[in-house]
């Protein structure tokens, strides 16, 4: 999308918990120091976007207040300290951009750095024509990727991505280990292709048969449909589909991607010795759990905000060289579509992640 002709931009805000957004023309405005304008050629629909307008998550920003933080676009203006060579340069915006000087960015601990900035939470996000951001960790996109993909289909990257590609390398995740993901529509998805390329046995959980299905063309070695099974026998089924891979009976890694209590429930329940479980879905709800089972295996749960800015290099070069690819997974949508996708998405009525295109 261009700018219009008058230099104003488009933009889609929330103003109010559950009300529809509404569309605004704001004036533009030029980057301050440290920042950059990114012309958006995606903006992918987030679990989190439904928790802000649905689920009684607030915002750090106050309202109005345009959200979205899966931004893919081109860089069109700098504000002072920022390279000039970055103009023109198709880039990812980390969903999560942090200072990078304080103690947690010294610490290596960038995604919960407390004076980040997360577009369409501190900030105007992607449902519009363009975006401000500090420039520091944006993420040129290779050549190779975008060989392979349109650079709106990359919007994707900064979460649905990123974040599973930081559990699977946090997890420690080897060849030949067992990974287990609990819900794989959305993020989940992506974390069975990044498991299946690190050559890990991966077995599927969902409650949706389709979503099943995309796991098995995504890498996932077995899948099981968990809807109306007993918390107890879902222990067993999962035991008997690692035997059938030829997986370790021990030291499992659990993902828990839906977001859901029921299927952080179960993935609590898969622990074992030795298991790690990384929480990457997020609900307010709230699970009761036994958290002596933690030292009576010797288990690790550990939670998963997001992904260091820095692991995005790497992330790309994976989708370069065809390791992991996204175009099966992502629906354009024209950003104009946007509160009827928002509600599509509410009532789990989409399969691939809806990526809103100015």
């Amino acid at each position: 999308m261009t700018t219009r002709s008058d230099g104003k931009w488009e933009a889609w805000m929330m103003t109010a918990a559950g009300a529809a957004l509404e569309h605004r023309v704001l004036d533009r405005r030029a980057p301050g120091a440290g920042e950059a304008t990114v012309e958006v050629a995606g903006c992918g629909v987030c679990h989190t976007d439904l928790s802000f307008l649905h689920h009684g998550v607030k915002t750090r920003g106050a309202l109005p207040l345009v959200l979205g933080h899966e931004i893919s676009g081109t860089v069109r203006e700098v504000g002072a300290g920022v390279p000039a060579a970055l103009v023109g340069q198709a880039v990812v915006v980390p969903a999560v951009l942090p200072c990078g000087e304080c103690d947690l960015c010294r610490a290596g601990r960038r995604a919960i750095c407390r004076k980040q900035v997360m577009p369409g939470n501190d900030v105007h996000g992607g449902f519009a024509s363009h975006v401000i951001v500090p420039a520091r960790f944006l993420c040129p996109v290779p050549e190779a990727a975008l060989t392979t993909h349109a650079l709106w289909e990359l919007a994707v990257v900064s979460d649905a991505v990123a974040t599973p590609f930081e559990a699977v390398k946090r997890s420690g995740l080897a060849a030949g280990e067992l990974a287990l993901f609990i819900g794989v529509g959305g993020i989940g998805v992506y974390g069975v292709q990044i498991a299946a390329a690190t050559g890990a046995k991966v077995v599927a959980l969902d409650v949706d048969d389709r979503k099943l299905e995309q796991a098995s063309a995504a890498g996932a070695g077995a899948t099981l449909n968990v809807r109306d099974v007993p918390a107890k026998d879902v222990r067993k089924l999962v035991r008997s589909l690692a035997e059938g891979l030829g997986a370790p009976a021990h030291l499992w890694k659990i993902f828990e991607m839906s977001g859901t209590s029921a299927g952080q429930a179960t993935a609590y329940s898969l622990l074992g010795f030795g298991a790690s479980l990384a929480i990457v879905g997020y609900t307010m709800d709230k699970v009761e759990v036994c958290l002596s089972n933690l030292m009576a295996y010797d288990a690790t749960v550990r939670g998963n905000w997001g992904a260091d800015p820095l692991v995005y290099v790497e992330l790309l070069q994976w989708i370069g060289d065809g390791r992991i690819t996204v175009k099966p997974y992502v629906d354009r949508q024209p950003l104009e579509r946007i509160n009827a996708v928002f509600d599509d998405a509410h009532h789990g009525r989409l399969l691939k992640r809806a990526v809103m295109v100015p």
